[in-house]
């Protein structure tokens, strides 16, 4: 398994469903699984798409510019960090963000988000 890969392919699925489906995200996230959203800490999968479906905006488009990853311990996890610009409908200026995934594997052989926190990245 390549991490960088297997983050990459994370990272366009997971932008994807969000600029297109974000209650899609749902089976990414477990009951375990915690978001920090601009510092607000929410736990659990079905609270989380909670959140992101009541955003304040029904239409974005994620462009990212940088993927980083990392082995995570001995379970074999992965932490991805992902920077980028966040353009929203209708806005004439995008908003740069910095978002960080700690993925654990699943029993069937994939991903889900333990940890995710987002920030905007104001300048």
């Amino acid at each position: 398994m390549d991490p960088n890969a297997v983050a990459k392919a994370f990272v366009e699925h997971y932008y994807s469903t969000f600029d297109s489906n974000r209650a899609g995200l749902a089976n990414l996230y477990q009951d375990t699984s915690m978001l920090t959203f601009e510092g607000e800490k929410i736990q659990g999968s079905q609270s989380i798409v909670s959140k992101l479906t009541s955003l304040p905006f029904q239409q974005c488009k994620h462009n990212i510019t940088t993927v980083d990853c990392q082995p995570s311990g001995p379970a074999g996890g992965m932490l991805v960090f992902v920077s980028g610009n966040l353009q929203l409908a209708g806005e004439q200026h995008a908003l740069k963000f910095s978002q960080m995934f700690h993925l654990m594997p699943t029993p069937q052989g994939s991903f889900f988000v333990l940890n995710d926190i987002f920030r905007l990245n104001y300048a």
